[in-house]
């Protein structure tokens, strides 16, 4: 295995260090395709994955490249995924006579598939161990910026050698084990996706933020879409079976998909910025955006519908960060980070690892600089200050005519050859953009940015022109030509030229501040994310030693497995049952006397007599989820699809830093319930017959 090559030299330095003792929780673990925990799953539940049914549920997951998961449920291309990852397809489908997230969506054929704008799906081909090339590349005595420099040179080289546009091959290269290891994942690139089905948003997110990371959840949180190829349904092979027997309790489940990012191996001190710092003021931000977008929307209903997709994400992030900013701040959780920490630094002082020990005061040191760098960072090249689509196609464009002219190895990373196929796909993209909801945006956020650094700094003073942000605002959005993708074509291909004979407000904005934000981005990749990456190195070095080779690294977007149990949990001394059923649904209508958030969407009212209100709807499991696993299949040991996730409960927001199975728990729609809504609710016999027989109805 990858980890074993990683660490034998260290393993025979320190004789029976290498032992199969992972310090891991119960059914804890995100895993590599190429590291599953056979051995484990065979001693406590009797079950060992073979290679070809790794293989299979691998290449038939999907990752969206709007931040999400999905898999491939049918020989026909067909791909299921969660409502709300689907939502912004949703969104940018819609318009003022046709709103698909309040009215739903249904293809009766082929040729009423809607193709959707800007949607990339990526599903995983390969994995290669690179570790040696990239870190190969950063010699002995390099300052930090020279060893940042020689390994973004090498990753790129690496991705670029892979990378095939012609072919849809997309290449990365992925820092795993925090610079302990680097994988190249290659994928297939799928960018030509048409809607197929999707329910009302009203009961794929039913009870709205007051119920979400909750349970019970009464939620049908599905969405389906179609792969084409040369215009034709995309052949799969590798597509999941449906089970029609649904997930049943204690049952044995997987999870395939891509959790976003997790901090499980950060120091204490870097999670301490993040309770301290980071995750207050993104608060801060969540709820000023909250307030925006509900005000605005709440001035007509056209407004409610362009910003409806923005308020969800915006509420389900502040709630989400709420629930972690409380793990961080709960003591018990704290002292387990502590006790982790000192155990290791205890270890490594043992073995006289002078490079792990001092790895702990250079990470904690560079947390110093980066809360000294932050608000420039964050504002700047984060773009916090200049919240508006238009301002971020106006860099793009401005940095491609800067970038692309130099190697591939030696531009900002999302510009190398890999990248740029990506990149211009969605950069060109037709998609709709409000000229109304960019004004407010980009209004709001220049005050935001003003009240950063005060009215009468220079930068800020430069940014407004002499004008109020309101003003400012409006003059760059009426003034601006990048809304049209013909414009932003003619843009990228003239290269630095066109844009600067352009003369275009926003693109000069985006000017104005870019040596400002690239000097900070030099800065905090130099200074603070090389150094760390270093330091994180020799501590998964030493944690691979105490540990074993039996880990998982941080989540990065990435595809991994995790398994667990369908199983209930008790609160407040309470017993929460695993399952929901369609007759809770009504209930809890009825309860709220069908007030919103809690209304049914009509069709459940008139067809409610048509449906088995004893079949399970939602149900949980205690799988190792996490933000970017939506949309992911819950499948048995056949490999067949038993449920869909779609959340998790409050108490499994503590799992980006810690893995708890006591109460934690994924929450996912039960493959009966999915047919079920199909049929009797929406009358989408085709699209149930072509989950259930694996093959599209040929009528």
């Amino acid at each position: 295995m990858m980890i074993r090559r990683i660490m034998a030299g260290l393993c025979l330095a320190i004789v029976g260090a290498c032992m199969e003792s992972s310090h891991l929780y119960g059914d804890e673990g995100m895993w590599l395709y190429t590291n599953a925990p056979k051995e484990y799953l065979k001693k406590k539940y009797g079950f060992e994955p073979t290679d070809a049914w790794l293989d299979h549920l691998r290449l038939g997951s999907v990752r969206f490249n709007s931040g999400g998961s999905g898999s491939f449920v049918s020989a026909d291309g067909l791909v299921m995924t969660n409502h709300h990852v689907g939502a912004d397809d949703l969104q940018k489908l819609s318009d003022e006579k046709n709103d698909y997230l309040k009215t739903g969506f249904f293809a009766k054929t082929l040729a009423d598939e809607k193709p959707c704008k800007g949607l990339e799906l990526n599903v995983l081909l390969k994995i290669e161990d690179v570790t040696a090339k990239v870190q190969g590349a950063v010699k002995e005595g390099m300052t930090p910026g020279e060893a940042a420099d020689a390994r973004r040179k090498a990753v790129g080289e690496i991705e670029k050698s892979v990378a095939d546009e012609k072919k849809n091959i997309r290449a990365d290269v992925v820092t795993l084990y925090a610079g302990g290891a680097y994988h190249l994942y290659t994928y297939k690139k799928h960018t030509d996706i048409r809607l197929v089905f999707a329910p009302e948003q009203q009961i794929a997110f039913y009870g709205g933020d007051p119920d979400n990371f909750e349970f019970p959840r009464y939620d049908l949180d599905m969405c389906f879409f179609r792969v084409y190829e040369d215009g034709k349904p995309l052949k799969v092979e590798h597509y999941l079976k449906w089970s029609p027997a649904g997930s049943q309790k204690d049952e044995l489940v997987f999870v395939s998909g891509h959790p976003g990012r997790t901090n499980r191996q950060n120091t204490v001190a870097e999670l301490e910025y993040l309770r301290d710092y980071q995750y207050p003021l993104q608060l801060q931000r969540l709820n000023r955006l909250e307030v925006l977008y509900s005000a605005w929307g709440g001035r007509s209903e056209e407004n409610h519908r362009r910003v409806k997709d923005d308020l969800f994400g915006v509420q389900n992030s502040r709630k989400a960060r709420i629930g972690g900013l409380g793990g961080l701040l709960d003591p018990k959780i704290m002292a387990r980070k502590v006790a982790d920490e000192k155990r290791l630094r205890e270890f490594v002082g043992k073995q006289g690892s002078t490079e792990a020990v001092k790895a702990f005061d250079t990470i904690a040191e560079c947390e110093k600089l980066r809360l000294k760098i932050a608000r420039d960072v964050n504002i700047l090249e984060g773009g916090a200050g200049f919240n508006s689509a238009l301002f971020g196609i106006a860099r793009t464009l401005l940095r491609a005519g800067d970038e692309l002219p130099k190697p591939s190895g030696e531009r900002l990373r999302e510009f190398g050859d890999a990248r740029l196929g990506s990149l211009k796909f969605q950069l060109l993209s037709d998609e709709e953009i409000y000229p109304d909801l960019e004004l407010i945006k980009l209004a709001d956020s220049l005050t935001y940015l003003a009240g950063a650094y005060g009215a009468n700094d220079s930068l800020v003073e430069k940014i407004l022109a002499g004008k109020s942000p309101r003003e400012r605002a409006f003059e760059l959005v009426s003034g601006t030509k990048v809304a049209d993708p013909a414009v932003r074509k003619k843009l990228f291909d003239g290269g630095a030229k066109a844009v600067a004979e352009a003369k275009d407000p926003m693109i000069e904005l985006a000017r104005l501040i870019d040596a400002d934000a690239r000097k900070f981005r030099k800065q905090f990749e130099n200074q603070i994310e090389e150094p760390k990456r270093q330091a994180a190195g020799a501590i998964a070095k030493a944690r691979f030693a105490l540990d074993g080779t039996n880990s998982y690294p941080d989540a990065t977007f990435t595809l991994r497995l995790a398994f667990g149990t369908v199983k209930g949990y008790t609160e407040d001394g309470k017993t929460i049952e695993p399952f929901t059923m369609f007759d809770g649904l009504y209930a809890r209508s009825k309860e709220h006397k069908n007030q919103s958030p809690f209304d049914l969407p009509a069709l459940w009212e008139t067809r409610k007599d048509k449906l088995n209100l004893k079949t399970p709807f939602n149900f949980l499991c205690t799988a190792d989820i996490i933000g970017g696993n939506s949309g992911s299949p819950v499948v048995n040991k056949n490999g067949e699809v038993v449920g869909l996730i779609f959340d998790g409960n409050i108490q499994s927001l503590v799992l980006d830093f810690i893995f708890e199975d006591q109460q934690a728990r994924a929450v996912s729609v039960d493959s009966r319930a999915i047919i079920e809504a199909l049929r009797s609710v929406y009358q989408a016999d085709s699209v149930a017959e072509e989950l259930t027989s694996g093959k599209r109805p040929v009528k």
